[in-house]
């Protein structure tokens, strides 16, 4: 599937069956995140593959009850790693992780796979129950997984709304 295809086509996906990701699918999504762009080539992030049942249904709760994350073949729990270590660019941090997420949500759509970003969560209890040092930030989880749905098409703001010419000129 050809990038600009994958983009109009994508939609968040929040049944999925239960199937297992393939192996090789799972490393082509990760692949994608690895390669994503980032300030000064940083490579602020980290990423937890979660698989275990009891842990993607402990995720859900925490995510604000959104249970339904947990019949998704993984959750990618994204990271920014410490924002006050000399390497990392405080300020681009989260945007760079965030570049890396969408990567994953592409590359997983072009798979045949769906997904949908969640970032209404406990951040403590998501660290508590993953291990994740304190200094680290959760951007969001990503849950995976073969669609059981295949939601309509939403509205978009028209073209005049959203790009300006040369300069910003505010909308009458």
């Amino acid at each position: 599937m050809e990038v600009t295809e994958a983009i109009l086509a994508r939609r968040s996906i929040r049944r999925f069956k239960l199937e297992p990701l393939p192996e090789e699918h799972l490393k082509k999504i990760l692949e994608a995140a690895q390669q994503a762009p980032s300030a000064g080539n940083k490579q602020p992030w980290q990423f937890v593959v979660v698989r275990d049942p009891d842990i993607k249904d402990r995720l859900g709760k925490i995510a604000r009850n959104q249970t339904w994350i947990s019949n998704a073949s993984v959750i990618i729990v994204a990271l920014a790693m410490d924002k006050k270590l000399p390497q990392i660019y405080e300020k681009w941090a989260e945007r760079d992780v965030m570049i890396a997420v969408e990567h994953m949500v592409l590359s997983a759509w072009s798979l045949g796979y769906g997904t949908c970003w969640i970032g209404a969560f406990i951040e403590e209890d998501i660290k508590a129950l993953l291990d994740i040092p304190p200094e680290m930030t959760v951007i969001n989880l990503l849950p995976i997984g073969v669609p059981n749905e295949n939601p309509k098409k939403r509205s978009r703001k028209p073209f005049e709304e959203i790009f300006h010419e040369e300069r910003y000129t505010p909308s009458t």
